[in-house]
């Protein structure tokens, strides 16, 4: 809705404001220009779904429905998930059911996020661009995408 445009406007506006001091010689736009503008959109989505969200000090926000056991996976585990993929305007980008990944080859958000679940936990993982695909556009999911992630931890080896 409202919210979703509103992103949209500040996001094109920064971009293209951007766009033009690269292009009259005043420097570019760095990391930490899109790491304001996904902090921004997160904030946002946070707010406006009324979650009850904790961050990293990378900037991984992570909403825990269930923690799950003691046991927790880590980076050199295979992990078996269920989970859904959707940007914050809602599109869903992908999803899978009973699935096993070598923890260590998945994005970063991933690789950070997963292990805050215990076997059997669930949750969220809200994924600022530079922890999910960055600058690349992967399928359908845009440049600069900030990712949300809903997560079931199944099992890990």
């Amino acid at each position: 809705g409202q919210i979703v445009l509103q992103h949209m406007k500040l996001k094109s506006l920064l971009y293209l404001s951007c766009l033009l001091a690269s292009a009259i010689g005043l420097g570019s736009c760095d990391k930490e220009d899109q790491d304001a503008i996904d902090q921004q959109i997160i904030e946002d989505f946070i707010n406006e779904h009324q979650l009850d969200a904790d961050s990293t000090a990378s900037g991984l926000y992570y909403v825990i429905d269930d923690p799950g056991t003691s046991e927790h996976p880590t980076i050199d585990d295979d992990v078996t998930i269920d989970y859904v993929g959707f940007l914050t305007n809602g599109d869903v980008f992908d999803s899978g059911v009973n699935v096993t990944y070598p923890l260590n080859q998945l994005i970063l958000g991933w690789q950070e996020g997963i292990p805050i679940f215990g076997k059997g936990g669930s949750g969220y993982l809200i994924v600022p661009s530079r922890l999910g695909y960055g600058e690349r556009r992967v399928g359908t999911i845009p440049p600069n995408s900030v990712l949300v992630f809903e997560i079931h931890l199944n099992n890990f080896h």
